[in-house]
């Protein structure tokens, strides 16, 4: 037996005669081979030494080069037959270390199997003869040339040309014809590029590419890459999101090799990055599920490129509940380990934005493992049904829940019959039947807002002019082009992207002969047509407008931030209309009227054609020292307007001659909204943008306002308003924002309620969107009546400094626990400076305001963003920690009556002698309080003393010292501690704090108060107002920045919450629904209102309407000075004979109720002897 050797060493010794054998790899050669033995078939035929099973071979490895030697492809030598003088066989259709591996009569039996009778034959068998790459590359733009050139695109699929190119393209024919296939795919889709719908043809050709990228040549894999980036070069945007990426699932969820599926995966994240969302998001159904499996392969690679893949792709999604959950649904989806967590995260997310199929196809087979897992513990099932049932109220689309109802029912249905806990079954009950409801509604027979593909294909052909037949004909001649076409005239509809289909409709009919006018009527027919089927879904008609003139139609786009706010959407205003924008909070209204007013928004007029104002509360810092006329004059767009102008423009707007005069800051929130409208009045607008304009404008300038908006039938205006009641007497139109879409409904609020039920949450008060609870007030020592007195205010003056006139003059009222107290009055009447001195903000000039030592006040100002101005860079849970950081309200120490003036440094500097021998001394300090007979004494901590000397003194004794305020700090301070005692001042627990009132926990805990919207700084501040269980809440225009959820959901949290409140709002239907009494305003005066029963029908619970608040019978004591704890004595023990007394005081009493007419009530026994 011969000697074996290695096969590097065989590999050595025919290098060194590869220049005999026909190796080039010089830079003479054309084509650059990799390295390998170049086999010649007869030189090593007779080559004892060599043997196949020790080296295994691979085909791949040794390539064969067709300049080495001239072969007659057509002689006996090569039909495939074993030649004569072979040992083993022929070498040409068996690959082996003899032999090469360019099976080319292998390719041309191939080729004749497909016998396909087309013009391509001549060039395609000279492809089998070519020595260089640029001879391939010519036969290949001669082969395309030919296919381009027919008259219709089916003779891609009549010649074969695929199963051509697969031939082309097997591994045992040479490199060279390999690249070749490939090269007649890039011609074709550089000569296809532009002329659509004819790319559709090369659609079946993106696999075949995929699968050449694990060949073993380098320049075949860097071939295929160029020829995949050449193909996807050649779709549109709408064919890239619809029937390129549906190709490219379904090879990614082949049983292609691993490595072919790892640049299929480059492409779809290339795919991702450069693709509209909205196309992607309609793609999420079919594409989560295919990548979580790539996710989970047993093949590391794929595994993790799968993952990223995932990640990357499921960040598309726009859903502000799940931005910060992304990456636990991806590694819960990838490992169903995680479910019970992720289930539990979801079950702590307060569901807001609406919710949509995307959404749904991530959450769903989570929710669905987790109701299927026997491992389920019933917490964690209980959670589940409500995340499905939160997920599923929130589909404003029916159509998008519908391909999943099937999946969720089942799981549902088990729990409702099977989990042990009665709250589970019930829990799963209600998610069940909404789920049914769902199911009901999706079957109803109306359009939801998505065309089918049938529906897709009929607009093409149907309801045409006559004259629009035959280019319809020409267009659609092609089963495969036509199929094309209608997919993408399904995607641009389903997301109302008109100007994108309008643009590819012209590019499509360029290929049609046919007059360019027809063609144009052609895509305007179809377009029409289009928007027809949606029009009954947006209530926006654009024939009936009463013979009113268009000023405004555009199409446009509307993002803040990295968030798409309004996508592809349409404005269309009429000149004298008055449009409601209706929302939820953060949907977008307030940044599409800054977005008009700014001039950003697409497609817009500009300022010379049309002239827009935005009134809203713009008033800054340093402005609030100029005059009213100074303000106007200040606007660099007024600055052609006289002042005398400006005066008569506010004493239009119902300013007085002696206001005139007056600072803009020294204006309250209604005159300063009027200020803004004279400067609307000034510009003579033809849109006014109104934010919030009844906010702070009590009754009578409501309905002035009102009254200017209907009577300007000039002025179109966009108004963004929370009173349901004004913009039912103004409002012609409702813009709604549903699924980043506006949709127009004619008439005013009451209009669209009929036509979208839903929008009956801006009528109710309701907490069924956002659920607020306020902690319970502390224990207030020595107060055991809700009834007793707790803040006085006994003939209080107080007049602003420079002020001609005091703003309230001898005012005496008071608060209880049970006060539900509103406070009424026109602007600028004091109502504010009334809350001011009650929590003692403001010192009043004459009069005292009394209040428990212990009463703590929770205190949201007119001005809400005032609380939290100064900490916008903190987020929220931050600035709760720095406010309550070292035991006290920070903020509480901020008030002016708590500031110690120089005068009062200097009376509480002087020494005092206390009578106990020690002499004069200075005090240092309060240490300590006590309860001292009606009133408390306090522990004096004396400068330069041991605290072994330290006094008590009583608390009028300090106070007529002049240390008025140091009590009052120590009393902040003891109320702060003892509101705080229950309270850990930890991130987790101030999170649920911000939850409980309504305020997303990650927002709270990631985002800058900066970046806050109006809605969320309010619960910002009403967080931190109740942090410290305070008795007293106290709210000055709390409606002025909450949407109709959130005053819905702080409603409930009022009147459910067993503590005072006291509330300036104009808001009737809010104020009427909580506060029985009223307090009113004017002139200086404050008149109180008796007792009215609250309009309880304003809340959308079952409360009754009309309902009176419960009276509790007043004790004697309850009108005492707060500061007056009286502590009731024990009672005395009755001697024997006061019982023996008692008891026949009873009988006698018993005996003549007997003897009594029938019908006289039953007296009642008592210890009181009078009775």
């Amino acid at each position: 037996m011969s000697k074996k050797i290695s096969f590097d060493d065989f590999l050595k010794q025919q290098q060194s005669s590869a220049q005999q054998q026909g190796y080039r790899n010089g830079p003479g050669s054309n084509y650059q081979y990799n390295q390998g033995f170049q086999a010649d078939p007869n030189s090593y035929q007779n080559y004892q030494a060599y043997d196949p099973s020790q080296y295994q071979y691979n085909p791949n490895q040794y390539q064969y080069n067709p300049n080495a030697q001239s072969f007659n492809f057509h002689s006996p030598q090569y039909d495939g037959t074993p030649g004569p003088e072979s040992g083993v066989s022929s070498g040409v259709s068996t690959p082996n270390a003899y032999s090469s591996t360019a099976s080319l009569a292998s390719l041309n039996t191939a080729l004749n199997k497909l016998s396909v009778d087309s013009p391509l034959a001549e060039n395609l068998a000279a492809l089998q003869s070519v020595a260089k790459i640029s001879e391939a590359r010519k036969e290949a733009e001669a082969i395309a040339s030919k296919v381009v050139a027919q008259p219709s695109m089916k003779v891609v699929e009549e010649w074969k040309l695929l199963e051509v190119l697969k031939s082309l393209s097997k591994p045992k024919n040479s490199p060279i014809v390999r690249e070749s296939a490939l090269l007649i795919v890039q011609q074709l889709a550089l000569k296809l590029g532009g002329n659509s719908p004819k790319e559709a043809h090369l659609l079946p050709f993106i696999g075949s590419v995929f699968d050449l990228f694990t060949d073993k040549d380098k320049n075949i894999v860097k071939a295929a890459k160029q020829t995949i980036d050449t193909l996807y070069g050649t779709f549109p945007v709408e064919a890239l999101g619809s029937v390129f990426f549906d190709e490219l699932v379904a090879y990614l969820k082949s049983s292609a090799k691993w490595n072919s599926k790892l640049p299929a995966l480059a492409i779809f994240d290339k795919l991702v990055e450069e693709v509209p969302a909205d196309l992607l998001e309609m793609k999420f159904i079919t594409g989560v599920p295919v990548l979580t499996d790539l996710a989970t392969d047993f093949k590391p690679e794929l595994a993790s490129q799968g993952l990223k893949s995932l990640k990357k792709f499921v960040k598309v999604l726009d859903n502000l509940d799940l931005q910060n959950k992304y990456d636990l649904i991806v590694d819960t989806l990838a490992d169903p380990r995680k479910v019970p967590e992720c289930i539990k995260n979801l079950s702590s997310v307060t569901f807001v934005a609406e919710v949509t199929e995307p959404a749904l196809s991530l959450l769903v087979p989570i929710l669905d493992k987790s109701l299927k897992m026997s491992s389920s513990s019933n917490d964690q099932l209980r959670q589940t049904v409500t995340v499905t049932e939160n997920l599923t109220r929130l589909v404003n689309n029916k159509r998008e829940i519908e391909s999943y109802i099937p999946i969720l029912l089942p799981g549902v249905e088990k729990v409702v019959n099977n989990a042990s806990l009665p709250e589970v079954r019930e829990l799963g009950a209600k998610a069940l039947h909404v789920l049914k409801e769902a199911e009901s509604e999706q079957t109803d027979g109306k359009f939801h807002g998505r065309i089918s593909i049938e529906q897709a294909a009929a607009l093409y052909r149907e309801n045409l002019s006559d004259d629009l037949k035959e280019i319809s004909q020409q267009l659609l001649s092609c089963e495969i082009e036509a199929s094309y076409l209608e997919i993408i005239l399904q995607v641009d509809a389903n997301v109302n992207d008109w100007k994108r289909l309008a643009e590819y409709l012209a590019l499509a009919l360029e290929s049609v002969d046919a007059d360019e006018e027809l063609k144009q009527k052609y895509a305007h027919e179809v377009l029409h047509n289009v928007k027809e089927m949606f029009a009954d879904r947006t209530q926006s008609s654009n024939e009936d407008d009463d013979g009113a003139v268009e000023i405004v139609n555009t199409d446009f786009s509307l993002a803040y931030g990295s968030r798409m706010l309004l996508n592809k959407t349409t404005l269309r205003l009429l000149k004298g209309h008055r449009y409601g924008l209706c929302g939820r909070n953060g949907a977008g209204k307030s940044t599409l009227m800054r977005a008009i007013s700014k001039g950003q928004l697409e497609g817009f007029p500009s300022p010379d054609e049309l002239r827009t104002c935005f009134v809203e509360h713009r008033l800054q810092g340093e402005e609030g020292d100029m005059d009213l006329v100074s303000f106007i004059a200040s606007d660099p767009e007024l600055s052609s307007v006289s002042r005398e102008d400006i005066s008569s423009a506010l004493k239009q707007v119902g300013f007085p001659d002696e206001r005139l005069e007056q600072h803009v800051g020294s204006l309250s929130g209604g005159w300063k909204m009027k200020l803004e409208l004279a400067r609307a009045m000034l510009m003579k607008a033809d849109i006014l943008l109104l934010d919030e304009p009844t906010n702070h404008l009590d009754v009578a300038n409501v309905r002035w306002l009102q009254n200017y908006l209907v009577e300007n039938t000039e002025i179109t205006s966009l108004i963004v308003s929370h009173d349901s009641g004004f913009l039912d007497a103004v409002c012609t139109d409702i813009i709604h924002y549903e699924n980043k879409k506006l949709a127009y409904y004619k008439g005013n609020l009451s209009e669209f309620v009929k036509v979208k039920p839903e929008g009956k949450s801006y009528y109710t008060l309701t907490d069924s969107m956002v659920k607020m609870a306020f902690p319970p007030p502390g224990i207030l020592s020595g107060v055991k009546s809700i009834t007793r007195a707790i803040a006085r205010m006994s003939h209080v003056t107080f007049a602003y400094p420079g002020a001609a006139k005091p703003s309230l003059k001898d005012v005496s009222c008071s608060l209880s626990l049970s006060s539900r107290v509103a406070i009424v009055g026109p602007n600028g009447a004091g109502k504010s400076t009334l809350i001011k001195l009650l929590t003692g903000e403001l010192v009043p000039n004459e009069g005292k305001v009394e209040k428990h030592p212990n009463l703590r006040i929770g205190y949201i100002a007119q001005h809400a963003l005032q609380h939290v101005e100064q900490h916008k860079e903190k987020t929220a849970n931050q600035y709760l920690q720095w406010r309550y950081r070292f035991g006290d309200d920070r903020e509480v120490l901020l008030k002016e009556s708590r500031k110690i003036s120089e005068e009062e440094k200097e009376i509480m500097a002087k020494l005092i002698d206390v009578g106990d021998g020690q002499g004069p001394r200075m005090i240092e300090a309060l240490v300590g309080r006590q309860k001292l007979k009606k009133s408390f004494q306090y522990e004096v901590k004396w400068r330069h003393f041991l605290p072994k000397y330290n006094s008590w003194l009583s608390r009028e004794f300090l106070i007529e010292e002049g240390f008025g305020k140091l009590i009052q700090k120590f009393d902040d301070h003891e109320a702060s501690r003892e509101g705080l005692g229950y309270r850990e001042l930890t991130p987790p627990v101030i999170r649920k704090h911000f939850e409980d009132v309504g305020l997303d926990g990650d927002i709270a805990d990631h985002t800058p108060m900066g970046s806050l919207s109006g809605g969320q700084l309010v619960k910002v501040v009403i967080a931190g107002a109740m942090w410290n269980n305070p008795h007293l809440l106290v709210l000055d225009e709390p409606t002025n920045y909450l949407d109709r959820d959130s005053l819905g959901g702080l409603a409930v949290a009022i009147r459910d919450w067993s503590g005072g409140v006291v509330m300036i709002s104009h808001n009737n239907e809010f104020v009427g629904a909580l506060c029985p009494e009223q307090w009113h305003v004017e002139n200086g005066e404050v008149v109180q209102k008796g007792t009215a029963a609250v309009d309880s029908g304003k809340f959308a619970d079952d409360s009754k309407e009309g309902t009176p608040v419960p009276e509790v019978k007043k004790r004697s004591d309850d009108n005492d000075s707060p500061a007056d704890i009286k502590v009731r004595t024990r009672k005395k023990k009755m001697t024997r004979n006061e019982k023996k007394a008692q008891a026949e005081r009873r009988r006698l009493r018993h005996i003549e109720w007997l003897s009594s007419p029938k019908g006289t009530p039953k007296p009642v026994d008592t210890d009181d002897e009078e009775e």
